[in-house]
């Protein structure tokens, strides 16, 4: 099995694994997200970004996990950075969870390639005798062959460790001699987690910065009262102050010449 060869990554910035082609198909509608539509996660834009400059020039750069609450902008800001950087030579592989085992022959087609290559696995998780992280695992840190040089890893997670966690894994939990040591199912969690040099962390939106959002996407509304008051309801009914309720928002009243004195 390989991957599909005619590509031209000259032409495509980013494709997808699918499964039942046994091969890679180009991505031909790139969502336009931009770098400066992301409101509220500015810290994680200043990581990222310089975690992949220095990949793009060849300098030690990390692996990266996005971790956090729902719709805070994980995924947003994996594809406002291939639209940044699609121009330096950034090319970007969606593979879904369940395609991970396909992993290690995806990187081995590309590593000879002269492009610098990010696999985005979006919405991350594993459970109980999944077998998936063990090709995630190679590729991150490499077996008895080194991870290629132009291949990084970033992911997007709700787990902070990517793997259920139970109670009875800490009661198995030692103190041996004064030193904590952790069970097995905790070690087996946290040494997954662990290959992900780069962790960024994401949470709702404190109201301020749901509102900055909202100013945002409704430059030109003149009662700004109405709405702020209007999205908070949203957001409130939502049971959500992020990027996505945000967005959800819009989606519903933009474009409304009759609201907000649009």
């Amino acid at each position: 099995m390989t991957t599909d060869q005619s590509i031209d990554w000259a032409e495509t910035p980013a494709a997808v694994w699918r499964r039942h082609r046994q091969g890679l198909r180009a991505i031909r509608r790139l969502d336009p997200v931009g770098w400066g539509d992301l409101t509220g996660i500015a810290r994680q834009q200043e990581a990222l970004a310089r975690n992949t400059e220095r990949f793009l020039a060849g300098d030690p750069s990390n692996n990266a996990l996005l971790w956090g609450a729902r719709g805070t902008g994980k995924s947003s800001l994996i594809k406002a950075l291939l639209n940044r950087y699609r121009s330096r030579g950034l090319r970007m592989i969606e593979v879904d969870k369940d395609d991970l085992v396909n992993l290690p022959e995806i990187v081995d087609d590309i590593a000879e390639l002269s492009w610098r290559f990010v696999i985005f696995c979006d919405d991350l998780s594993f459970e109980v005798g999944d077998s998936g992280y063990k090709a995630l695992k190679s590729v991150l840190e490499g077996s008895l062959e080194l991870p290629p040089e132009n291949v990084r890893v970033y992911a997007t997670s709700n787990r902070r460790h990517l793997m259920p966690e139970f109670m009875d894994d800490n009661v198995t939990s030692q103190m041996r001699g004064g030193e904590l040591h952790p069970a097995e199912a905790i070690e087996e969690q946290i040494s997954l987690a662990d290959r992900f040099g780069l962790q960024l962390s994401f949470y709702g939106f404190p109201q301020d910065i749901y509102l900055q959002a909202i100013d945002a996407l409704f430059p030109q509304a003149e009662d700004r009262e109405t709405l702020h008051r209007e999205a908070i309801r949203f957001a409130t009914s939502r049971g959500a102050r992020n990027g996505r309720t945000a967005q959800q928002f819009y989606r519903q009243f933009g474009g409304d010449t009759g609201a907000f004195g649009l």
